[in-house]
């Protein structure tokens, strides 16, 4: 009967404050898309000084400020927005996180964080950062920011008579983040009246779960011009207005402010049964999240997460071994140089690091930007491509052998090698061959687009024989003259994108589609030649993840942690786990053992075997 009396009581006084709650008025700013000297940067001058001119207890930005994240970009935008006289809190968007110059940590260094809580009389107002982080593929809340909120909500409104306010750049739905059932069910047990964001340039009104939620405007909405949103929250209502520049305010949407909510559930993630002949290891569920593919020795799983923390765990027992801080988060992934010793890249330069203790051997600074490229031993040293240059260097102490820095973005993906060839793409939207003992050039080429996203960046070329082999956003598959870095054939019949591998003999070109299939190329053959599809029932796809063989046996991951395999014998889907709701980052497998390795965006690292024969 106390108990009761007790949740009555409480029902009452949160009725009653709600009642008396005074109005808050927000301005916001989602989409701006500011490159300095563009039309978007002289109405973002004049948003701010009509905002500074109306009464406001708050003005929120929720991503996208700038086209493609540079440093330039983004230090143009900060100044305009330092000139707000109202409180201000600031999330990045894709455009921040994806297309990064300094891996996302300019952003943090510029505005301090990439999450804010921010009271507002009772109004407890939470913005969040979501991915994707770059490279392609759905939103996606990092784990530690998902713990943040947990522990921000449980501290700031579990108080009678507090409310929430959400935000983040993407909507919270199945189809946009791909952890968006577990931000709901984050928010569900606290008074949340709206959760509020941005990315389409659009306007509607939709439900998170059972939370009101809106998309609102962008800065430029083309036909309507340019302006913000104004969000007035009353005790019974979210009233959200366009605002057009120069224009008065009209109504677009109204939310009513319900606070009680019910958890949603979760896809089936886990619900599965490792297949016959197979063991299905979880290794390692992390607390961040895990943006780099795995490296392994016969004792040891390293990789990065997305705190910044490089962690080595061991392979037999999943026990974590060490870790070690760098102070921002980990794209790149660790590469195993021998003699005990991992190379490191990070957002500030190498790192080279006892592969035993974790301890730091040498640092080694980088001269222009971050490392988020995974690096490669090579019988002529370690690889390691880097912002605007890539690099040989002498795997005992980090010295380098030659540079070449003449590469106008960043480099990402692993690079290939054959003999002298050292083959690799960058977000230029060339790719190049370089000899591999001298660092000379010896070709580039380029599909003859001039954005730079539409280029070879994130693909690992597969070489098989006299020919080079890649994917790319364009969705072509493209034959190149190893020689000469001439155009051999060029293949649109399926929606290519990043994802390559080939088999053992490397007489087949595999590639992952956005239709979630698998295609085989024939690769001693002169001209484009299809040798079969499998449809992998994935549906649309884009993950930025290799294919890879082993053992008679093709796999490939997906951007929601489903790992398939494929019997390129029968051309039949063998099994496809649901290891997870995100992104598979790799497929690395053991060439002594065949075991295979994969990493997972939310934070989990496993390990698929196939079982010995009795």
């Amino acid at each position: 009967m106390n108990t009761l009396r007790k949740a009555l009581t409480a029902i009452l006084l949160g009725a009653a404050a709600a009642l008396t709650a005074p109005a808050q008025r927000i301005a916001l700013l989602t989409d701006l898309h500011v490159t300095p000297g563009n039309p978007a940067e002289a109405a973002l001058r004049t948003a701010v000084g009509e905002i500074n001119s109306q009464p406001f207890d708050l003005v929120i930005v929720s991503g996208d400020l700038t086209n493609e994240g540079s440093d330039t970009e983004l230090r143009n935008v900060k100044a305009i927005l330092d000139s707000l006289t109202h409180p201000t809190a600031v999330i990045p968007g894709n455009h921040e996180l994806n297309w990064s110059q300094s891996a996302t940590k300019t952003f943090t260094d510029l505005w301090g964080n990439d999450r804010f809580a921010v009271e507002v009389d009772s109004l407890v107002v939470v913005g969040i950062s979501c991915g994707p982080y770059m490279k392609m593929g759905d939103g996606h809340i990092k784990q530690e920011d998902l713990h943040w909120l947990a522990a921000t909500l449980a501290e700031r409104a579990a108080d009678p008579g507090k409310r929430v306010l959400s935000i983040c750049h993407y909507p919270l739905l199945p189809d946009d983040l791909d952890n968006y059932a577990d931000y709901i069910n984050t928010l569900a047990p606290y008074p949340v009246i709206a959760h509020l964001c941005g990315h389409y340039h659009s306007w509607r009104a939709y439900r998170a779960g059972d939370i009101e939620a809106a998309m609102v405007r962008a800065l430029d909405m083309k036909a309507d011009g340019h302006g913000y949103a104004i969000v007035d929250i009353t005790p019974d209502w979210v009233h959200i207005y366009d605002k057009p520049l120069g224009q008065p305010a009209r109504p677009r949407i109204a939310l009513p402010a319900v606070t009680r909510h019910s958890p949603v559930s979760r896809p089936a993630a886990g619900a599965w049964t490792a297949p016959e002949g197979y063991t299905v290891e979880r290794l390692w569920a992390d607390s961040a999240s895990v943006f780099t593919r795995v490296a392994f020795d016969p004792a040891t799983v390293y990789f990065g997460n997305s705190l910044g923390q490089a962690r080595a765990v061991d392979r037999a027992t999943g026990r974590l071994r060490w870790t070690l801080e760098t102070g921002a988060p980990l794209f790149g992934r660790p590469t195993v140089l021998g003699r005990d010793r991992i190379g490191l890249p990070t957002a500030t330069g190498l790192e080279i690091v006892d592969a035993r203790t974790g301890r730091r051997i040498k640092t080694l600074p980088s001269p222009q930007g971050p490392y988020v490229a995974d690096g490669l031993l090579t019988p002529a040293g370690w690889v390691q491509g880097g912002y605007r240059r890539i690099e040989l260097r002498r795997p005992t102490d980090g010295r380098p052998l030659w540079v070449y820095d003449s590469i106008f973005n960043y480099c990402q993906a692993a690079p290939a090698v054959d003999g002298r060839d050292l083959i690799f793409g960058a977000w230029d939207t060339n790719l190049r061959c370089i000899d591999l003992p001298t660092g000379r050039l010896r070709w580039a080429w380029n599909n003859g687009r001039s954005a730079n996203m539409l280029g070879p960046g994130n693909v690992v070329p597969v070489i098989a024989g006299d020919r080079v082999y890649i994917v790319a956003p364009d969705r072509y598959m493209t034959a190149i003259d190893r020689a000469t870095g001439s155009t051999l054939w060029r293949d649109n019949s399926h929606r290519y994108r990043e994802s390559l591998g080939h088999s053992a003999d490397r007489t087949r070109i595999y590639a992952k589609t956005m239709d979630g299939q698998l295609v085989a190329v024939d690769a001693t053959s002169p001209t484009f030649r299809e040798l079969w599809t499998v449809d992998m029932g994935l549906g649309y796809e884009h993950a930025p993840c290799i294919v890879a063989e082993s053992g008679g046996t093709v796999y490939t991951g997906s951007r929601r942690g489903i790992v398939t395999a494929v019997d390129p014998a029968t051309r039949q889907v063998l099994w496809s786990l649901p290891l997870g709701v995100s992104e598979v980052n790799g497929i690395d497998i053991d060439p002594a053992t065949g075991d295979v390795f994969v990493s997972l965006i939310e934070g989990t690292i496993y390990r698929i075997s196939k079982q010995p024969h009795s």
